[in-house]
C-alpha cells in the first residue's frame, strides 16, 4: 500500500525508518484503544496490529525496516528479563522454597512431556521442532499476571507462590531452551556433540555470573544519583549485558534476570523497576509489533511437511494440551504439598499467559533453526501466545479471585474496633515505606522529592479529574 510512497523517498533510508517507526508506535497505540474496550492486555493489540500492517497483509512497513530493527528484540527481552528478577525475592522464596520447587518441577515435567508427545508422536513433527516446542511450552509471561495482582492489590500465600513459580518457570525454561536449541541445531546439522550441548550451558552460566556481578555494580552506582541518572546507568548496564550476550551468540535473558534478582535482593529498591517500566513501553511496543510483522498468517492455513492437519488446527490442539499440562502439573504439585483446596484448584489457571517471553524464545529459535523448522516453531508459538493472551489474563484474574487473594465478599462491620485496626494497619504500612525509602541511598533534590511524593499520592489525578472547562 505504501510502496509508491516509500519509492518516492528513494535512497533516503533515514526518512523511511523514522516514518515506519512512527506508524508502528501510533498504530500500536490505536490498537490498544480497541483491546482496552475488550479488556485484553496491550501485548495482544501490539501483535495483532503487527500482523495486520505486516508484509503478509497491508504491507505498510518495508522489509528493510523489519530486518534492520532486529536488535530491538534483544533489548526488549532484556528489559522483560530484568523485570522478572524483581519477583524473585529471597525472603519470599525461602519461606516457600519447598512448595515452589515441587509445583514448578511438576508443572514443567507434565507440560513438556505432554507437548513433546503431542508434537512428535501425534502430529509427526520432526525431533528438533518437537524438542524446542516442549522447552518453550511451560514458560509463563509474568507481565499480565503481575499487572493484575498490582491493580487488585492481591496478597497472600497464593500470590507469593505464584510470582515465585512464574520466575522459576522462566529461569528453568531459559536453561532448558538453551539446551534444546543446541540439540535441535545439532540434529539439523547432522550430529550432536558434547561440545554443542555443553557450550551453551557454560555460556549461560557465564551470563548468569556476569548478570549477578552487574547487579552488585548497579547497587554501587545507584548511590546518591538523581532519578534521571539512575535510569541512564541502569539501562546502560542492561544494554551492555545484552550486547555481551549477542557477541557470545547466547541469549542474555538469564543474565538480565540474574541482574534484576541480585539488585532487588541487595537493595530492596522497587522504585528502579518502576522507572524502567515507565521507560520501556515504546520499546516493548515496537518489539511485539515487530513479532506480528514477522508472522506469516498464510502459514496457518497450510500444512506442515508430513502432517495432514493445517497449522491452525495444530495450534488449537497445542493450546488445549498445554493448558491441561500446566493445570495438571500444578495440581499434582499443590496436592503433594498439601495445599488447601482453593489453592490447588485454581493455581494452574494463573499460569496460562505466555506471550512475552515465549515469543522472544520463538524469535531466537527461528534464527537458530534453518528453513521450515524455524517458521513452524515461530508460527505456532506466536499463534498460541496470541490466543493465550486473550483468555489467559481473564483466567488469571478468575483464579486470584477464587483463591481469596483479593475480592473477598465478606461484609465488614464498620465499628470502632475495625476503624482502629485499619488505622493501625495504615500506620504500619507508612512506617514500612518510610524505612524502605531510607534504606535506598540515592539523591533527589527538594523539588524532585516533593514532586515524586505528590505523584505517588495522586497517581490517577490527571486520569480521573473531570476537566469540564477544557477545550
Amino acid at each position: 500500500m505504501f510502496d509508491k510512497f516509500y519509492q518516492s523517498l528513494g535512497e533516503n533510508q533515514v526518512a523511511i525508518v523514522i516514518i515506519s517507526l512512527s506508524l508502528i508506535l501510533f498504530l500500536g497505540f490505536l490498537a490498544t484503544r480497541v483491546t482496552k474496550l475488550l479488556k485484553l492486555p496491550n501485548v495482544t493489540a501490539y501483535v495483532f496490529i503487527g500482523v495486520i500492517i505486516g508484509p503478509f497483509c497491508l504491507n505498510l512497513i518495508p522489509q528493510s525496516v523489519i530486518d534492520g530493527s532486529a536488535f530491538l528484540s534483544d533489548i526488549a527481552l532484556a528489559f522483560i528479563s530484568f523485570g522478572i528478577g524483581e519477583f524473585f525475592k529471597v525472603g519470599i522464596v525461602k519461606k516457600n522454597i519447598k512448595s515452589i520447587a515441587v509445583i514448578t518441577l511438576m508443572g514443567i515435567a507434565v507440560t513438556s512431556v505432554l507437548i513433546f508427545s503431542l508434537c512428535f508422536f501425534v502430529f509427526g513433527l520432526n525431533l528438533a521442532v518437537s524438542i524446542v516446542l516442549a522447552s518453550i511450552s511451560f514458560v509463563v509471561s509474568p507481565v499480565s499476571t503481575a499487572m493484575t495482582i498490582r491493580q487488585k492489590d492481591g496478597k497472600g500465600d497464593f500470590v507469593d507462590n505464584l510470582l515465585s513459580v512464574i520466575a522459576c518457570n522462566d529461569i528453568l525454561g531459559l536453561i532448558l531452551f538453551s539446551i534444546a536449541i543446541s540439540i535441535a541445531s545439532g540434529l539439523t546439522l547432522g550430529g550432536i556433540t558434547t561440545e554443542n550441548v555443553l557450550a551453551p550451558i557454560l555460556l549461560n552460566l557465564f551470563m548468569v555470573g556476569l548478570g549477578a556481578l552487574l547487579g552488585l555494580i548497579l547497587k554501587v552506582l545507584m548511590a546518591k544519583r538523581s532519578n534521571d541518572n539512575r535510569l541512564i546507568v541502569s539501562i546502560a548496564l542492561i544494554v551492555l549485558l545484552c550486547g555481551v550476550g549477542s557477541a557470545l551468540k547466547v541469549s542474555p535473558l538469564l543474565g538480565c534476570m540474574a541482574m534484576g534478582m541480585v539488585y532487588i535482593n541487595v537493595t530492596a529498591d522497587e522504585r528502579l523497576f518502576k522507572q524502567i517500566r515507565y521507560f520501556s513501553p515504546p520499546i516493548l511496543l515496537i518489539y511485539f509489533v515487530r513479532s506480528g510483522l514477522n508472522f506469516d498468517i498464510n502459514a496457518l492455513f497450510v500444512g506442515v511437511d508430513g502432517v495432514a492437519l493445517p497449522l491452525v488446527v495444530l495450534c488449537i490442539i497445542y493450546i488445549i494440551v498445554q493448558t491441561a499440562g500446566k493445570y495438571t502439573g500444578s495440581y499434582i504439585g499443590s496436592t503433594l504439598m498439601k495445599k488447601p483446596k482453593q489453592f490447588k484448584n485454581f493455581f494452574g489457571l494463573a499460569l496460562i499467559p505466555q506471550a512475552g517471553i515465549a515469543i522472544g524464545l520463538a524469535d531466537l529459535a527461528s534464527r537458530s533453526l534453518t528453513g521450515a523448522d524455524g517458521t513452524v516453531v515461530k508460527t505456532i508459538i506466536i499463534s498460541v501466545g496470541l490466543i493465550c493472551e486473550i483468555f489467559g489474563p481473564l483466567l488469571a484474574d478468575f483464579s486470584l479471585r477464587k483463591s481469596g487473594s483479593y475480592g473477598a465478599e465478606e461484609t465488614v462491620v464498620d465499628n470502632e474496633e475495625t476503624k482502629k485496626h485499619r488505622h493501625d494497619e495504615l500506620v504500619k504500612k507508612l512506617e514500612e515505606i518510610k524505612t524502605e525509602l531510607s534504606d535506598v541511598d540515592y539523591y533527589r533534590s527538594d523539588l524532585e522529592e516533593a514532586f515524586m511524593d505528590v505523584e505517588e499520592e495522586y497517581p490517577n489525578y490527571n486520569r480521573n479529574k473531570n476537566f469540564k472547562n477544557r477545550r
